[in-house]
């Protein structure tokens, strides 16, 4: 049923063939997760409801998340790009000057491009989209469940599947006694300012901390990071935090790790953020704005999981490698999901390991180590596998190559030479246990590391793959090489 079709209805009563359908598959959450493992599902044959409480389909990610969010840095790159373009002989164009209303509109309009083509997707793979929040009500009944379905007038229905599919995301946690406006911020408010701030105190050194930094300093605010862990992008390698340290504080960002924020306070020009240092000493620093970006919590609450025998750790839902839950015919998607990461990435294929056991097709269950990382900051990061540090610990004897992208040809006529690949591999068998990239395309560079990994591939295999010259791909070879010590161009 087409999703215009679905808004036009008074609240969210169903149609008398949706109530009498019996789907094989019910989804819960139309973000990446639920719309991926709809698509797939009705690829597979199976006859398919996606419940969805948004105004429109996409969720976080595509509203305000990872679509957004790349475009406000794909506008930073190339305004930084103008800072310097009497160096790439770009003569005439004087001073520029930034239309922050056009930046937001072109962003906007990505948003819009990528919604319609959902919605002709699920037009085209015939997908029943229901608006509402849907609730499980319990067991299934003779292999059949029951949704309630309900929205904002009030009105609930109800729809039955033999499987149902819980993608309900995730959302932005606050810190405790602060609400989110257009002073202190999450990453929502941040994508909808009515101007470039001139100075931004930013909480938590995470993805959404470092890239929102990272557009803001590009813009030319005064940009101050308060992380409490130890290092920045706590989940990368140790050495790919200490560079991204080094160039954000090139950058002119104030970067301060170790750091507990103890007050936010609002003041008549801004906020003024009270913390704890790294040395026990207490700093006050006041800027326009603040964002909070400490984390999401999983939208667990209200779907009515206590009906269930759906386990809880921590506040997410626990799977087995197929995604099902503890509740037979019962799967979790997504950010939802315990022991995943929360990435758009890892819930388009969570979706689609659990339509596939559901349609009974084989499918591989996903993989911690094989799952790739990306920030967008200005260098990129992309990473995937073992940590040097994560490799030790379980033992390996470790060998590393480093290859710094100074010594790539592309890099330089790009006019990016600061970071580097770092390979992490076996030194008994030389299979390559983790790839770690800082630069140019970091976020694309990752996917050859990806596939190699989930190839089980060695440094001698991939020493005698050939790269295409000049490009900054070439990196991994000399990166594989260094393994070895023999890199050629370093």
């Amino acid at each position: 049923m087409a999703r215009a079709a679905a808004e036009r209805r008074t609240g969210t009563e169903l149609t008398l063939a949706e109530t009498e359908t019996i789907y094989d598959v019910a989804i819960i959450g139309g973000g990446p997760a639920g719309y991926t493992a709809a698509i797939r599902g009705a690829e597979y044959g199976l006859k398919v409801a996606l419940i969805d409480n948004a105004p429109r389909l996409g969720g976080t990610c595509l509203h305000v998340g990872c679509i957004p969010t790349k475009a406000l840095l794909f506008n930073a790159e190339i305004w930084d790009h103008l800072k310097h373009a009497i160096e790439f002989g770009i003569a005439g164009i004087g001073t520029p000057s930034l239309d922050w209303a056009a930046v937001l509109q072109r962003k906007d309009a990505i948003i819009a491009k990528h919604v319609k083509g959902l919605e002709f997707l699920m037009k085209k793979h015939k997908i029943a989209v229901i608006p509402g929040t849907g609730r499980l009500t319990g067991p299934a009944q003779a292999g059949i469940h029951t949704v309630d379905v309900s929205g904002a007038a009030g009105v609930a229905s109800q729809l039955k599947a033999k499987n149902v599919i819980l993608a309900t995301g995730s959302s932005a946690k606050m810190l405790p006694g602060l609400q989110p406006d257009s002073t202190i911020l999450t990453n929502i408010e941040i994508l909808s300012i009515d101007s470039v701030p001139k100075s931004l105190i930013v909480i938590g050194a995470g993805a959404v901390g470092v890239e929102f930094s990272s557009i803001f300093r590009s813009f030319g605010t005064e940009v101050t990071i308060l992380e409490f862990l130890p290092r920045v992008v706590p989940v990368e390698d140790e050495e790919i935090s200490k560079e991204l340290t080094r160039l954000f504080k090139k950058r002119g960002i104030d970067l301060n790790t170790g750091a507990k924020v103890e007050k936010v306070e609002k003041t008549k020009d801004g906020v003024k953020v009270s913390y704890t240092d790294a040395n026990g000493k207490s700093q006050i620093k006041e800027a326009e704005k603040v964002l909070v970006a400490v984390g999401r919590a999983g939208r667990t609450e209200n779907i009515g999981l206590e009906k269930t025998k759906v386990e809880l750790e921590r506040g997410l839902i626990k799977v087995d490698e197929a995604q099902q839950t503890a509740e037979p015919g019962v799967y979790a998607i997504g950010d939802i999901v315990f022991g995943l990461p929360q990435l758009a990435h890892v819930g388009s294929m969570s979706g689609m390991v659990a339509v596939a056991k559901v349609a009974g097709r084989p499918f591989r269950p996903l993989r911690r180590d094989r799952i790739p990382g990306c920030t967008y900051t200005e260098p990129q990061i992309g990473s995937v596998g073992l940590t040097e540090t994560q490799a030790k610990e379980k033992g390996y004897e470790v060998k590393v190559g480093k290859f710094p992208f100074a010594g790539n040809s592309k890099a330089t006529i790009v006019g990016s030479h600061d970071g580097f690949v770092k390979i992490v591999a076996d030194a008994k068998y030389g299979e390559i246990l983790g790839v770690h990239i800082i630069g140019p395309q970091a976020t694309e560079l990752i996917a050859e590391a990806v596939a190699v990994l989930e190839l089980e591939g060695t440094v001698e295999d991939m020493m005698f793959t050939i790269h295409a010259h000049p490009t900054l791909a070439e990196s991994m070879l000399d990166a594989y090489g260094a393994v070895e010590g023999m890199a050629i161009n370093a």
